[in-house]
């Protein structure tokens, strides 16, 4: 990867932006965006949209949301300790004794969350697992008064810690789900640039995926630039570590290349082009099957207007929904080249009608 993209991803996934508050990491997308896009906007939903030949008449849209599961406070005690509530689908028992930054009018300040020591616990609940209930945050208040001189209720956080580069090409970071998608989205769009494609091509940086029950900034921006085609990117679950039964879930490996889905919200005259693409291009695949809905930004967007043509190109992650999610550098390039290539491959005679 080159050292200038590898420098945005690395910017794009520490910064803070839990579904609802993605502020942050949209401001570095579109800044990294104006530097080759034709147009750059953002739009009242907290999507960030960068185009190239915006004005053709057939459209392809790429889209990876750009959201984090996160935390937010809910409640400041009497003695200025944060309870609080969880933005996004976590598993409690990672969020035990962990450092976080809180997202305050002030800037980012500095949290642990606390809860009561092993010491302390009665021997028969040693072995029950932590709530959320049971946790708190602890910002080194004297007391509610001087907690609320720094935060309010409603303020959002995330886990602390920057991404890390690991040996084999690796990257480890508490937002990959889904800033990676948002990264390849554009890197895409950065592929286009020269030689220009014929149809005008829409990357997008989605909000409040992981909260998105009734699809988020993915249905409103599909709504708004009405694409001919759409390419969803996020991650899905890497099965090549301990405790995983592929039978059940696929076969998907670290640095196997992009995992195309096939099945609900996807159209299958897509799914073929995708695939026939990725055997043009050499770019190593395995496909996902995906008999009810998908999760994803995808399955907002397939039902948006009159319907859209919609495919989901997925990245393998491992530990989905903790501190340390790990993708390869190397899935990352091979799925902007793949977006790249299909949307090359889109003319004013594709017809995505199944047949």
């Amino acid at each position: 990867m080159k050292s200038n993209s590898l420098k945005f991803l690395k910017a794009l996934l520490d910064a803070p932006g839990p579904s609802g508050f993605e502020v942050a990491p949209a401001r570095i997308w579109r800044a990294e965006a104006e530097s080759f896009a034709d147009t750059v906007r953002g739009d009242v939903s907290g999507n960030s949209v960068a185009a190239i030949n915006p004005d053709a008449d057939r459209r392809v849209m790429f889209a990876g949301h750009i959201d984090e599961i996160g935390l937010m406070i809910v409640h400041v005690d009497d003695d200025g300790f944060l309870h609080f509530g969880t933005i996004g689908g976590w598993d409690s028992q990672v969020l035990v004794g962990q450092r976080i930054l809180i997202a305050t009018r002030g800037g980012l300040i500095p949290g642990v969350i606390g809860k009561k020591p092993i010491h302390l616990i009665k021997s028969d609940e040693r072995d029950k697992a932590s709530k959320v209930t049971d946790l708190w945050i602890d910002i080194g208040a004297t007391g509610k008064k001087d907690a609320l001189k720094r935060v309010r209720v409603g303020d959002p956080a995330v886990l602390a810690g920057p991404a890390e580069e690991l040996p084999n090409g690796r990257i480890v970071s508490r937002s990959i789900d889904n800033r990676i998608g948002a990264f390849v989205v554009l890197e895409a769009l950065r592929l286009l640039k020269r030689p220009k494609p014929k149809t005008g091509v829409f990357a997008v940086a989605t909000a409040q995926e992981e909260i998105a029950w009734g699809g988020g900034g993915a249905r409103t921006s599909a709504t708004d630039i009405n694409p001919t085609v759409a390419l969803v990117v996020d991650v899905t679950h890497a099965t090549d570590c301990p405790g995983i039964e592929k039978k059940e879930v696929g076969d998907f490996k670290l640095g196997g290349g992009p995992v195309l889905s096939r099945g609900s919200a996807v159209n299958p005259v897509v799914f073929d082009m995708l695939v026939e693409t990725a055997e043009r291009e050499k770019i190593p695949y395995s496909i996902q099957a995906a008999p009810t809905d998908t999760g994803t930004d995808a399955d907002a967007i397939y039902t948006a207007q009159r319907g859209i043509a919609t495919g989901l190109v997925s990245v393998p992650n491992r530990y989905m929904h903790t501190p340390n999610e790990m993708v390869t550098l190397d899935d990352l390039e091979r799925t902007a080249r793949l977006l790249a290539a299909f949307a090359r491959r889109v003319t004013a005679t594709t017809d995505f009608t199944p047949r």
